[in-house]
Formats: C-alpha cells, sequence, structure tokens
C-alpha cells in the first residue's frame, strides 16, 4: 500500500481518537459533573483513572506491535473507544463514570500516538520519520474539531448524545479506517517502492524484516532516562493545558467567547510546527529540532504569565508550535537514538512515566487553577523548562562517551 494512503487512514483515526478521548472532558465534564451530582474535580479524578491505565497497557500494546504491526490493535481500540464512550453516555453514578472511563483509558493506551508510531516503525523501520510526521500533521487538528464539534453535539443532544456520536463514529469510520490498513511489512521504501541503495544496504533490508523483542539491542540507560524524563514534562504540561485552557484564559479575564477563540489556536499551531518539521528541520537531527520545540511552550507561558491576555495568542502558538515538533520528536528521537529493533516494546516503557505523569495533570492543573491563573501558568513554565533542560543535556549519537548499557 501507497505511504501516503497509509498516512491518510491513520492521520484520520488518530485525529478521531484524539478528540474523542483526550481532548473530550474539556467540553463535558462540567455539564456531565452536574446531571451526575458530582464535582468537577470527580469528573477529572475519573480522567485521571483512565490515563493511569492507559499508561499500564502501553508497554504490552508495543510488544505486540514489535510481532504483530499495528492493524490488529488499532481495529480492537475501535471497539473499545466505542464501548467505553457508550458506556460514558449511559453512567448514572460515580460507579459507572470511573468504569466508563476505564475502558476508554485502555483504549487510550493502545489507540493513540505511541500505537501508531510502533506500526508505522513496523513497516517502515528507519524511514518512518516521515510518515510519523505526516500523521501528526492531519491529528494535529484534533483539538481544533473535536472542541468544537464535542460542544455542537453537547447543545444539540446533550453532553451524553455527544459521547453516543463519539462512540457512533468509530464504529462507522474509525473501525473501517483501520482496517484498511496493511497486513504484513512493507518489503520497500516510505513511498511503496525501493530504491537501489535500499535494496542494496543491509541495515535498511534488516529496518523493514519481523523483529522479535528479544533480538532488541541494549540502550544506554542515561540517554533513556532523560528521554523518559523529557517525554513526562512535555506531556504533563500538554494534558494539563489541554484540559483548563480555556478556563486558564477565563481565569486570566478573557470571556468564553475569546477563550474558545485562543484555544483554536493551538491546533493549527501544532500544524504549523509539524510542516516546519516536515520542511526546514527535516534535514536536521531530531535531538536538535526537539531542542528547539522545547523552548516555545515556557517562553509562551512565560510571557503569559509576565504580560498577560495581551500576549494569548502568542502565547498559544508557541505552546502549539512546540508541542506540535514535540510530539513528533516523541515518535522519531527514539528511533534515531536507538534504532527500529524492539521500537514498540521500548517506546511503551519511555512513555510509561509520562502516562502515568499526565494522569494527575488535569487534578493537579485545575487544583492550581483554583488557587490563581497565576499558580498554574509558574508551574506549567517551571516544569516545561525542566524538560528542555533534559533536552539539552541529551548528546547526539557517537557523542557521549562512558555510557553504561541498560539491560533488555
Amino acid at each position: 500500500m501507497n505511504t501516503r494512503r497509509v498516512v491518510l487512514l491513520l492521520g484520520s483515526t488518530q485525529t478521531l481518537a484524539w478528540a474523542s478521548s483526550y481532548y473530550l472532558p474539556a467540553i463535558v465534564a462540567a455539564p456531565m459533573a452536574r446531571d451526575l451530582g458530582l464535582s468537577v474535580t470527580t469528573v477529572f479524578l475519573a480522567f485521571s483513572v483512565s490515563l493511569v491505565l492507559a499508561a499500564m497497557v502501553g508497554p504490552a500494546t508495543g510488544r505486540f506491535i514489535d510481532r504483530h504491526g499495528g492493524r490488529p490493535v488499532l481495529m480492537g481500540t475501535n471497539l473499545l473507544f466505542a464501548a467505553g464512550l457508550a458506556a460514558l453516555g449511559h453512567a448514572q453514578g460515580p460507579v459507572s463514570l470511573f468504569g466508563a472511563f476505564a475502558l476508554v483509558g485502555v483504549a487510550m493506551g493502545a489507540g493513540l500516538y505511541d500505537a501508531a508510531f510502533a506500526g508505522l516503525v513496523w513497516l517502515y523501520g528507519r524511514a518512518s520519520r516521515n510518515p510519523i510526521t505526516g500523521i501528526t500533521l492531519l491529528a494535529g487538528f484534533a483539538s481544533t474539531v473535536g472542541w468544537p464539534l464535542t460542544a455542537w453535539m453537547s447543545e444539540q443532544w446533550g453532553w451524553r448524545g455527544a459521547c453516543q456520536g463519539w462512540a457512533a463514529l468509530h464504529l462507522v469510520l474509525g473501525l473501517p479506517l483501520n482496517a484498511w490498513l496493511p497486513r504484513r511489512q512493507a518489503a520497500a521504501g516510505p513511498h511503496g517502492a525501493a530504491d537501489a541503495s535500499e535494496r542494496q544496504a543491509p541495515e535498511a533490508v534488516a529496518a523493514t524484516q519481523p523483529v522479535a523483542v528479544a533480538e532488541a539491542p541494549a540502550a544506554p540507560w542515561g540517554p533513556l532516562v532523560l528521554l523518559a524524563f523529557v517525554f513526562a514534562t512535555t506531556r504533563f504540561v500538554t494534558t494539563g493545558i489541554g484540559a483548563h485552557l480555556p478556563g486558564l484564559m477565563m481565569a486570566a479575564g478573557a470571556s468564553l467567547a475569546a477563550a474558545v477563540a485562543v484555544g483554536t489556536l493551538v491546533g493549527p499551531a501544532q500544524v504549523g510546527g509539524r510542516l516546519l518539521e516536515f520542511g526546514l528541520l527535516r534535514r536536521w537531527h531530531p535531538l536538535l529540532s526537539a531542542r528547539l520545540a522545547a523552548a516555545g511552550p515556557p517562553l509562551g507561558m512565560g510571557a503569559l504569565l509576565a504580560f498577560g491576555l495581551p500576549v494569548a495568542a502568542p502565547f498559544a502558538l508557541l505552546h502549539g508550535a512546540g508541542n506540535g515538533i514535540i510530539t513528533i520528536a516523541k515518535g522519531t528521537l527514539p528511533l534515531a537514538l536507538f534504532g527500529a529493533q524492539g521500537y514498540g516494546r521500548r517506546q511503551g516503557w519511555l512513555s510509561l512515566p509520562a502516562q502515568a505523569l499526565q494522569a494527575f495533570a488535569p487534578w493537579l492543573f485545575g487544583l492550581a487553577l483554583e488557587r490563581s491563573a497565576q499558580t498554574l501558568m509558574a508551574m506549567s513554565c517551571v516544569i516545561s523548562a525542566a524538560g528542555w533542560v533534559a533536552l539539552m543535556a541529551l548528546r547526539l549519537p557517537g557523542s557521549a562517551t562512558g555510557a553504561t548499557a541498560a539491560p533488555r
């Protein structure tokens, strides 16, 4: 199958998956809490539990994809998403609410970017950087599409109808699209035809062959720990801001319309950052582009903290563009540093701290916002800056010395 078709399929299904899960609570949490007689904090706690479960299933999902590819996993997550969202739409109290979010969490752990990236590496090996960028370009509009569509469905059918609507979309749209993904690994290059150099290069051929998890080479502990820390800090901040960006803007003095307008800038900015990665930055090592991108969120949040609402739009653009490129780096940087063998399993473990930590982000950012908008801004700025410092401590392959190999 042509790589562009694979990118279009995965980009579309990833947009659906993110819009119907990660970006859902920002719109439905308040009316959901009101109808169920719960606090908004309790709803976000249920969402946090779903993120913990997502972290737990990540390593096993990656190991399965290393052996069998992403198609069966992603098709299964469409069914899980549909079941979880349908159950969420029928929730009657805290028990059913937490149970429904648990199903959504398992689907998130096996059906978002990490699984899609691992599926692409299973297909294309080291030639996966451009396909990874491609699907993130498309899925970068998940918030831009998801928030307004969820709001529209909620206005038309209530929050329960919105959940049911997303569940139906997973069955009638997501499942068929994922079913069209390739059943076996590509024997060609990323554009559907191997060139002569790829046919002659053993490492290029090996990159597209099935790789047993046990054959994955050892990786140095230092870069692994630093990279896991970078993923954890960036995902923590992104999750917290994603859950509370409209509320943060209103707490800073913006109207609801203005807050939503600022929020809608994030998606296009993410896509703009990914276009930059696909164009100019593709000539750079992923570590260098990641360092540049990681500077955006702390600079943007620092400006918002210092100058307030007049710089809300530049904040959203810097935050979105930086996050857009970092999302690509989460897929391409481990591939560049450690290789394609055992990628899915390694990606699962690298993402485990990030997914576990992000589970607390909506709750902790909510507590900070209850105290003041400035508290949330300062917390976000410091944590984002720490991730950038960790990226600066990483070294390009071959430049580090004395690294100790980690066990497989």
